[in-house]
């Protein structure tokens, strides 16, 4: 059903973009009812605005927390225009009948994130404006609402379309929106009250992009969130299920590494990473880690890009990449080809917590932000690393934890090797990684190891020594630990615990 705007409630914190409705409610004839700042606003655009003081009997009390909390006002947006009793009490009680509301909420998000006070937090609970976009969003049938500044092109558009008058269906849609965004407001509430307390999981994200599909062509796929607070797309194709899972890795790999550094990644694995002084020289030596994986891969670095990397880059087939920023020339050769998906990243900062949907719930852990140093490094055998092999064992270590378990990684002055990913037993991976290696040229003659975890047995060690590894790094835990140590002792290998297990799965 078609229904003409004639009265509109109107009291926002946010402003920007508001002058058109005004001026097209008042070509339109509608009677404006507002307060405080946004009634300021409206009068001096020239606009009549009747105050809500006026219309209750009542000041704005309790330094504004008490505004618009009144049965005049609440009555003229619940009143039911096609129940008589309703029209009735209206008619007895002086409620004029409101059609529109357009109210947004207190900036809780904005000052939380801030780092405001508790007071200025608090303060920032909204309890009229909720109240009041609630109430017209229940009784969409016969009220219009508007929660939120981004809705406002769209009703301008909808108030200019028709003269006025809004559809059932369309008021139906914006009644939707308040839910949504009054849903995600008290989850914000909530969740900061909460602060460790576990006892409830409260997640909301509203906002969403459609993808081509999910993992599978059949399967439907969705992204909850802002993904332009993460990065900037300059060139390519829409970013797909897959090249999200793999930029989630890429990101949360590379930004593990200080120096100038390449990460090539496939299925969530790195599949070549180095560090080097140049950025071409990690390009080079990363791709050189497994240049058959790397084809149609997301490649991630973390500084600049130059030309020269970018015409190197270029004789490869990829599908996405990564970095903080983009020399004008680099582009320029990085956006020949239109399907390449080329991300500038922004400065974001990311949850420190993950959820997964299991079976009819949901399982909630910290992110692993453990990154083994220097000092968590407790050398076990009579035969100590050299300083460079501290180097590449601590860089093996970050690797290795951003692998799918079981993992091994074999690093080699601050070059992946080879790694062995996903197996179901560790010497799976390990013997995965070494065949790796031999295929692609890589003499192992002290190299180094890494494992996600402890090994249960000696003959991991083993296997490793008789390929040329001479040093290792792993949790340590095991029971049987003392049997790889006197391997390592009997064989002059070096291996150090960390204390730390780092399963991916």
């Amino acid at each position: 059903m078609r229904k003409k705007i004639t009265s509109a409630l109107i009291s926002v914190y946010y402003k920007e973009n508001l002058e058109p409705i005004i001026q097209e409610l008042k070509k339109q004839n509608v009677k404006i009812y507002s307060t405080g700042g946004t009634q300021k606003f409206i009068e001096k655009l020239g606009v009549k605005v009747i105050a809500i003081e006026d219309l209750t009997s009542y000041p704005s009390i309790l330094g504004g927390r008490v505004k618009t909390l009144h049965p005049k006002v609440f009555g003229g947006i619940l009143a039911r225009r096609d129940v008589e009793t309703d029209k009735q009490q209206l008619e007895q009680y002086e409620i004029p009948e409101i059609d529109l509301v357009i109210v947004d909420l207190y900036p809780f998000k904005e000052t939380l994130d801030s780092g405001g006070t508790e007071q200025e937090i608090i303060e920032k609970i909204d309890i009229g404006g909720i109240s009041l976009i609630r109430a017209a969003a229940k009784n969409f049938k016969d009220v219009m609402v508007v929660a939120s500044r981004h809705q406002y092109n769209d009703l301008l558009a909808l108030l200019k379309s028709d003269k006025g008058f809004i559809t059932l269906s369309q008021r139906k849609t914006f009644a939707k929106q308040v839910f949504n965004i009054s849903s995600e407001y008290d989850t914000l509430i909530y969740n900061y009250f909460a602060q460790e307390d576990l006892s409830a999981f409260k997640a909301n994200y509203t906002r969403s992009k459609e993808l081509r599909y999910g993992e599978n062509p059949h399967q439907k796929g969705t992204f909850y969130g802002n993904l332009t607070d993460i990065f900037e797309q300059l060139n390519g194709k829409e970013i797909s299920y897959n090249n999200l899972l793999d930029i989630d890795a890429a990101i949360h790999l590379i930004d593990e590494f200080d120096e100038t550094t390449f990460v090539v990644m496939k299925h969530n694995n790195a599949c070549g990473l180095a560090s080097r002084n140049k950025l071409t020289d990690a390009w080079k030596d990363a791709l050189a880690g497994d240049p058959v994986s790397a084809f149609g891969g997301i490649l991630a670095c973390n500084v600049k890009l130059d030309l020269e990397t970018a015409n190197e880059i270029s004789k490869l087939f990829y599908e996405v990449l990564i970095a903080p920023d983009y020399d004008k020339d680099a582009l320029e050769v990085l956006t020949k080809n239109k399907k390449r998906i080329i991300l500038k990243r922004k400065d974001a900062k990311f949850p420190e917590v993950q959820y997964r949907t299991i079976l009819n719930g949901v399982l909630f852990q910290e992110r692993d932000l453990k990154t083994d140093k220097h000092e968590d490094i407790n050398v076990v055998t009579k035969q100590k690393p050299t300083k460079e092999a501290i180097e590449d064992l601590l860089f093996a270590n970050i690797v290795v934890k951003h692998s799918k378990s079981n993992a091994i990684v074999l690093v080699k002055n601050k070059q992946l090797c080879a790694s062995g990913v996903g197996q179901t037993s560790r010497v799976d991976a390990l013997k995965q990684a070494i065949q790796k290696a031999e295929n692609f040229g890589f003499d192992l003659h002290e190299a180094v190891l890494a494992s996600d975890a402890f090994f249960p047995f000696a003959d991991s060690v083993e296997i490793a020594n008789k390929a040329g590894v001479n040093a290792v790094i792993q949790p340590g835990g095991s029971i049987r630990d003392k049997d790889s140590i006197a391997y390592c002792d009997a064989n002059n290998m070096s291996m150090v615990f960390t204390g730390t297990r780092h399963f991916k799965h």
